[in-house]
């Protein structure tokens, strides 16, 4: 699903005027921000970046890999500026085989692979397409979502993001 999800976001340019707000901004932006509520797993975070008019929120997820304690991803999702969409943003670390992108199961049913769209120094390496309807149910159902990211052609390494309170959490989001 998401291997179409992705083809068919290559179609329509992620970084459009609605959410080029987003795209400039660093990944700490949202990791950064203060806490507003906390929903299972998932925190929103807020903050008025530098220039901007508004606050600006995530629903937002700090993990690292049980066996690597030295790999960890950060999990976003966001409003577009619009306010019509959300993004899915991962923020996976420098040093992982971009052309293998990151991979995406909710509890047993393998999503896809979507590409790795830039490296900041910083921050380490984002994927990030625009969500659908189908990818958000996946994830309200879900109990587990596992990303996987790789490190050579043959060693992906899986981290498990727990899918609870992400209902509530997406919600939330949507209301602020």
């Amino acid at each position: 699903m998401l291997k179409k999800l992705f083809t068919s976001c290559k179609k329509v340019t992620v970084l459009t005027l609605t959410t080029l707000s987003f795209a400039l901004l660093p990944p700490q932006v949202f990791a950064q921000g203060e806490v507003k509520e906390t929903h299972g797993s998932w925190e929103i975070r807020c903050e008025t970046p530098p220039g901007a008019r508004a606050q600006q929120c995530a629903l937002i997820q700090f993990v690292i890999a049980d066996d690597r304690p030295n790999v960890g991803l950060t999990v976003i999702i966001l409003k577009t500026a619009d306010k019509q969409s959300y993004v899915l943003r991962v923020l996976a670390p420098l040093g992982v085989l971009l052309p293998s992108g990151l991979g995406l199961r909710v509890d047993e049913e393998n999503l896809g692979n979507a590409a790795f769209v830039r490296c900041v120094p910083d921050g380490g390496c984002v994927s990030e397409i625009v969500m659908d309807d189908k990818l958000i149910n996946h994830l309200k159902k879900g109990n587990l979502a596992t990303f996987v990211i790789f490190q050579t052609p043959e060693e992906g390494i899986g981290i498990p993001i727990e899918l609870k309170g992400f209902t509530a959490g997406f919600a939330a989001l949507g209301n602020l």
